[in-house]
């Protein structure tokens, strides 16, 4: 080494460059948290969907012949499936069951939209304002708790007989659900994602619609779930207690016209009827929702 030369600097040696094998197993990597959505043709998620209800169905049947043709208990009390499948077929062949059907469902889609558009709002101030949480949160815990069916005597003495009785016992049974559900997806959602929002600008209701109406989102869909099973319990309840020519024929007045006539096959056909339009409602519209929220949020990998 010449004698002017400096000291000599041990430089860190450069990192290698990513090969392509070192990018193929990082995005092997990145794959591992992506969902695998298998989907299917619709025949095998009809199958998938409905053929389990069905053979419970036809097992619960089985059972019901059986204990029927064993004589346990009397025929007035449990009367043959057949007895009760020959009144739906006569209420459907008169084309009665369409306008039973009809009173009943348009009654519970129309206080169910309206409860929507009244808890969503109250949940969203409940959630963020610490205030309103302590004043009315303890109240709607307490209302959603309370049978609707308790409403019934008081709204028909304020309301009469008429609609607004049905709709005022709906919006008591839904509402509370629907804000609460929404109140605890609020609250799981991770402190950053509200602050990131206001760092962008979506303050207010623009941060309600784009960041905690989303983000919560599984929450609300459960509190809407749950409002959608308690308004048709509420609807239920009023129908059979609040009955009057003026009201028309739901399916809770049909269920209580069979039982003023003691005709247990109609009082049958009346709840077969009404879990009909609870099942269904349950597997053509929450649930789809429910697997297409999950599916996006990686929850429920592999559903067709």
């Amino acid at each position: 080494m010449p004698p002017d030369a400096g000291p000599t600097i041990d430089r860190p040696a450069r990192e290698p460059r990513a090969e392509p094998d070192d990018a193929a197993a990082v995005a092997g990597l990145d794959a591992l948290d992506t969902p695998a959505v298998r989907r299917l043709v619709w025949w095998r998620r009809a199958l998938a969907v409905g053929l389990p209800p069905l053979v419970a169905f036809a097992l619960f049947g089985a059972l019901w012949q059986a204990v029927w043709a064993s004589a346990i208990t009397s025929e007035v009390a449990i009367p043959a499936p057949a007895a009760v499948g020959a009144e739906i077929a006569a209420v459907v062949a008169d084309g009665r069951v369409w306008s039973i059907l009809w009173t009943s469902i348009s009654r519970a889609f129309l206080g169910f939209v309206v409860a929507l558009l009244i808890a969503t709002p109250l949940g969203l101030l409940v959630a963020r304002l610490r205030l309103v949480r302590a004043a009315i949160g303890p109240l709607l815990q307490g209302l959603q708790s309370l049978p609707s069916v308790a409403w019934v005597p008081a709204a028909v003495l304020w309301f009469g007989l008429t609609d607004a009785t049905i709709y005022f016992v709906v919006l008591l049974g839904s509402v509370p659900s629907i804000a609460n559900g929404l109140v605890a997806g609020i609250d799981q959602i991770p402190p950053i994602l509200p602050r990131v929002g206001r760092v962008l600008g979506a303050r207010g209701l623009a941060g309600a619609r784009h960041i905690l109406l989303p983000a919560a989102l599984p929450g609300y869909l459960a509190g809407c779930k749950q409002g959608w099973a308690f308004s048709w319990r509420s609807l239920m309840a009023a129908e059979i207690i609040a009955a009057g020519p003026l009201l028309g024929v739901g399916l809770g007045a049909y269920l209580k016209e069979g039982s003023d006539l003691n005709n247990m096959p109609g009082v049958l056909a009346a709840i077969a009827l009404i879990l009909t339009v609870g099942i269904g409602i349950e597997l053509v519209v929450f649930r789809p929702l429910e697997r297409r929220v999950l599916r996006a949020r990686g929850l429920a990998p592999g559903a067709g």
